[in-house]
């Protein structure tokens, strides 16, 4: 069953009648471009399969009631809400994100309450937005029972309500994240990923089939777990506007290798990684446009390095599983998402798939860490109704 039929039937069985509709978006992987977002520069995810499902009905009286329900049947109910009543620090844990989206949404006008169940199969904690996957459904559930469809003409665009999402993850959540991940879930599509160029905005679906270049994208969950809103990630932001305003540019976008010389030291690395990952991603989209998949793996294996010894975000467990996976064949790999966490991803010879799992998953015994979740990443459809 998909996730959407599992969020219909719950509400369902818990409201006593259908919800109004479902609405749904992914998780995300990005394949390079790593904290490139949050200073204006280019990134490059991809949709998972995996979803968030958001069924959902109107309630008259201006409350938000959810609920999720797990992967065994067990809900956990939120207390519900006063959506007029709400601000930033009222609700914690994952209620907070739902919450967050009803937040924005009412200082856009949108006051209605409503019921949802939420279902879903991204992992939590892995670093691949299942907390942005879970805030765009929410969204587009608001959204749609006030019948408004972002994304068609003379409606909402999709990039509008990226902002919207971003800004109840930032200023509701407290979590100080970029917009790559919002825009990932609400904007990628089948088999291509999204290329963003987040200080104008411009998006460009590139081509991505890496099964016809009998190559595979391996997501490597490590299952240690991170936070974004209790992590290093904010210091990590300070420091770049903190660079930005020595170097006197409006974002590290505009920075260059030879403009370096005016920074303290310990801004230096930081500061970097952000010119050098840019320039990352835009040699690996001119290698995907050329249909030149194989030639990315050395970019995802550099992104890697730079993250580990300028932006300093990895852990031990991503580095035992990039190393493991180049050691057994890949072509490249890198942490993916924030860092101090999460997941890396490898790109893989299909001819060597059993290698590298076989290798990582040896190398995580060898140091003694939880078995990692392995599985391949295929480009997907982004956000949407489902029923």
């Amino acid at each position: 069953m998909t996730q959407a039929g599992r969020a219909a039937d719950e509400f369902h069985r818990l409201h006593g009648h259908p919800p109004e509709g479902v609405w749904s978006a992914p998780g995300r992987v990005n394949l390079i471009g790593e904290h490139t977002d949050y200073n204006d520069g280019f990134v490059l995810p991809f949709a998972l399969p995996s979803r968030i499902a958001v069924a959902a009905s109107p309630r008259s009286d201006g409350v938000l009631a959810a609920t999720t329900i797990g992967d065994t049947g067990t809900q956990q109910r939120a207390d519900p809400v006063r959506i007029s009543d709400l601000e930033p620090g009222d609700v914690r844990g994952w209620a907070a994100f739902p919450s967050g989206v009803a937040w924005v949404l009412r200082d856009q006008g949108f006051t209605g309450g409503a019921d949802v169940v939420i279902a879903g199969d991204v992992p939590a904690g892995a670093g691949l937005s299942s907390s942005h996957a879970l805030q765009c459904a929410v969204a587009l559930a608001l959204l749609g029972l006030a019948g408004v469809r972002p994304g068609e003409p003379g409606a909402l665009t999709l990039t509008e309500l990226a902002r919207w999402v971003q800004r109840s993850e930032n200023d509701f959540v407290g979590a100080p994240t970029g917009l790559l991940d919002q825009t990932a879930s609400l904007c990628c599509v089948e088999s291509h990923v999204l290329f963003l160029d987040v200080r104008s905005g411009e998006r460009e679906q590139v081509p991505f089939d890496a099964a016809a270049a009998d190559l595979e994208v391996l997501v490597i969950d490590t299952r240690a777990t991170h936070s974004l809103a209790d992590s290093e990630y904010g210091a990590r932001r300070r420091a770049c506007e903190r660079a930005a305003l020595l170097l006197g540019v409006p974002t590290l976008r505009e920075a260059t290798m030879d403009t370096l010389s005016p920074l303290p030291e310990e801004l230096v690395p930081i500061t970097r990684h952000v010119v050098t990952e840019n320039d990352r991603v835009l040699r690996t989209v001119d290698a995907l446009r050329r249909g030149a998949i194989a030639e990315i793996g050395e970019y995802l294996t550099a992104s890697h390095r730079s993250l580990r010894d300028d932006y300093q975000v990895s852990c031990p467990e991503l580095d035992v599983a990039v190393d493991a996976a180049n050691a057994a064949g890949a072509l490249g790999a890198r942490m993916t998402g924030g860092g101090f966490g999460g997941s890396a991803i490898a790109l893989v010879p299909v001819t060597l798939r059993t290698r590298v799992r076989e290798m990582v998953r040896a190398a995580f015994a060898r140091e003694s860490f939880t078995p990692p979740r392995l599985f391949a990443a295929v480009p997907s459809a982004g956000a949407g109704r489902d029923l």
